[in-house]
């Protein structure tokens, strides 16, 4: 019996490490999963292809999206929406994929609402000083960014049991196999596995005694 795919979200803090993650897991095991393509209503860069960063929609296109209930998720950020397909997932899953989406902790829940059975898992750091200690490190934002990163983080820290499986991200490489591990197991779960169950039940029955 061919297994269903898992819908697997990536979440946690800015500069905790769910990108870096997220690129190693792909490249260490290749084939083995697919990344969600987004829908977006910003325009589309140099080099950039549709239906390979995103599918690149008007806003009106976006809208209408939203209204048919095609969207998994949506966010908007300086202005721009994006959002996860729903039938782009779907099919994906539906054919056995394990499906990837590295998304904010407010679309994940959204996810979450849709798909009961999504797995969840939250990145964080040790602790709030290396968190800190990150952002500052890549040099690429100034005292006061970093400070709104830190209460934004704080305030997201509240949504955090909400997910399936936490993940301490200190040794990344530990961090990837650990992600690894998680989906390899959820595959066995029995919840996920009823089809499985009923036809062993259905198929034992015929060795019951009369």
């Amino acid at each position: 019996m061919e297994r269903k795919g898992l819908i697997i979200v990536l979440s946690g803090f800015s500069g905790a490490g769910k990108g870096t993650i997220m690129k190693h897991l792909l490249k260490k095991h290749p084939g083995e999963y697919h990344l969600s393509i987004s829908a977006t209503t910003r325009g589309k860069r140099q080099g950039e292809e549709e239906g390979r960063e995103y599918f690149f929609k008007t806003r009106e296109e976006f809208d209408a999206m939203i209204a048919a209930g095609e969207l998994l998720e949506y966010a908007t950020f300086n202005g721009n929406s994006y959002g996860t397909p729903r039938s782009y997932v779907e099919k994906l899953v539906n054919e056995g994929k394990d499906v990837l989406l590295e998304i904010e902790i407010q679309g994940a829940l959204q996810v979450k609402k849709l798909y009961p059975e999504a797995l969840l898992l939250f990145v964080t750091p040790p602790s709030a000083n290396d968190l800190k200690e990150r952002l500052v490190g890549r040099g690429t934002e100034t005292a006061d960014v970093i400070a709104q990163r830190l209460a934004i983080s704080s305030q997201e820290s509240q949504y955090m049991s909400g997910y399936d499986y936490l993940i301490i991200n200190d040794q990344i490489e530990k961090s990837v196999e650990q992600v690894y591990a998680i989906i390899s197991c959820e595959h066995f779960r029995t919840a996920r596995n009823l089809d499985t169950i009923d036809m062993i039940q259905k198929d034992l029955k015929k060795f019951e005694r009369r």
